[in-house]
């Protein structure tokens, strides 16, 4: 075939050169994309090593303040002032009603302990008044060596141990000025200060002392212990009766003691 003309051949050369422009364009492109984006997935590689985030591939995100949570400095545990300051309100209240408990139970407690107790249990022997030429200041309650011998108030032992005459003799000085004293026992559980309570046992029954025979010898004093009473009169002011008192102080009969 014949040579095409010059200016054909000069428009040919120049789309070749426009072609080989345009592929090389495209390469570089594709070269630079790859580089990219392998640097991207590289940057992303490192991150997650380092235990961060992976940043977003697409708009950037406005430049945060904070510094984000890492394994190693994990987000921090904000306590409320307010929860706390209520925690310590509800822990003062549950105190406080425990503490109203424990008052109360203790004060059902001493309402229902008796206000004066009958001190022994047993046969009553002798009365208060004259006997056999002489004044018999108690009243005597036979039993058993042992029988448990019972305070009759409420009080203080200002006396426990050996007395002439008794044997052995507690004292008990009650709230109120009432003294009564006990004797004749053979053992003491109470010591002298101690404080007691109506029906608490103090003493086991005996024959100790000016005695015929194991029971115990009651006393009651008013008036700061300067003034004896009749201790059936006093425990029938106190609602107590003693069975078979008055049946043996008239004749002076004595068969358990004295």
């Amino acid at each position: 075939m014949p040579a095409p003309p010059h200016a054909l051949r000069g428009r040919a050369a120049v789309l070749a050169v426009a072609a080989g422009a345009a592929v090389s364009a495209a390469s570089a492109s594709s070269v630079m994309d790859f580089a990219g984006t392998h640097s991207a997935e590289a940057g992303d590689i490192a991150l997650l090593a380092n235990g961060e985030a992976a940043p977003a591939t697409g708009a950037p995100d406005a430049p945060s303040t904070s510094t984000p949570a890492t394994p190693s400095m994990p987000e921090p545990v904000i306590v409320s002032v307010v929860d706390a300051e209520s925690e310590n309100a509800q822990s003062a209240m549950l105190y406080a009603g425990t503490e109203i408990n424990t008052q109360r139970e203790i004060a059902e407690e001493q309402a229902r302990r008796p206000k004066v107790s009958l001190p022994a249990v047993g046969t009553f022997t002798s009365g208060f008044g004259m006997r056999w030429g002489a004044m018999h200041a108690g009243i005597d309650i036979a039993n058993a060596n042992g029988t448990p011998i019972l305070a009759a108030t409420d009080g203080v032992v200002i006396d426990s141990g050996p007395a002439q005459g008794y044997g052995n003799w507690i004292r008990i000085m009650s709230d109120d000025g009432t003294m009564t004293v006990y004797g004749h026992m053979e053992t003491l559980d109470v010591r002298e200060g101690e404080r007691v309570y109506a029906g608490q046992k103090i003493a086991g029954m005996g024959n100790m002392g000016f005695s015929t025979g194991s029971h115990l010898h009651f006393e009651v004093l008013l008036n700061g212990g300067t003034q004896h009473i009749d201790p059936v009169i006093w425990l029938a002011q106190q609602g107590i009766h003693l069975a078979g008192a008055g049946s043996s102080e008239s004749s002076g009969f004595n068969p358990f003691g004295s």
